[in-house]
């Protein structure tokens, strides 16, 4: 076998004559332009704005985030700008992660919520209803202290004032 190797051979001498192979690199998470890590964020300094419709809800956490009565909120980026993951902090200690590689959404952050609460009974929390986020930058950049609240709030009481249509 001292005989030069044939094209037909996988072990051509140089590989002159076979297209270089581009070397693939791995997809790129399937992430949203203009979504961003957190810790990018803090990295840079970019501060961010939570979305005020957290706190029209009047979500239950032990629910589902469907009984939500307007289910437009829920499609609504949590953050502004977006994030692919944040940390939600209770008062109690628990925390729980929101994630979406698209951009982490009201709904998202809800799940997360119920997933850990929705096998608790209703006499078991103190503080059923969400009241709304807070970022506090001081305490963590990269999570957001969760408020809750003992009844749902103020949801249907504006829509009865819209509907009465007297002004106070």
């Amino acid at each position: 076998m001292s005989e030069p190797l044939a094209k037909v051979d996988s072990a051509v001498q140089g590989l002159a004559s076979s297209p270089p192979k581009e070397t693939k690199h791995r997809r790129a998470s399937s992430s949203a332009n203009g979504v961003m890590n957190i810790n990018d964020l803090e990295a840079q300094g970019i501060e961010l704005q939570i979305a005020k419709e957290t706190q029209k809800l009047g979500w239950k956490i032990n629910t589902s985030p469907t009984t939500v009565d307007d289910k437009d909120y829920l499609k609504k980026l949590l953050t502004t700008p977006p994030v692919k993951k944040i940390d939600l902090h209770f008062p109690l200690g628990l925390e729980v992660t929101a994630r979406n590689l698209k951009g982490v959404t009201i709904k998202d952050a809800l799940d997360a919520i119920h997933k850990q609460f929705k096998k608790r009974a209703d006499d078991e929390l103190d503080l059923p209803y969400l009241a709304g986020f807070e970022w506090d930058k001081e305490e963590s950049w990269t999570r957001l202290i969760v408020h809750l609240q003992k009844d749902a709030g103020q949801t249907n009481v504006s829509k009865k004032k819209k509907k009465g249509g007297s002004d106070e």
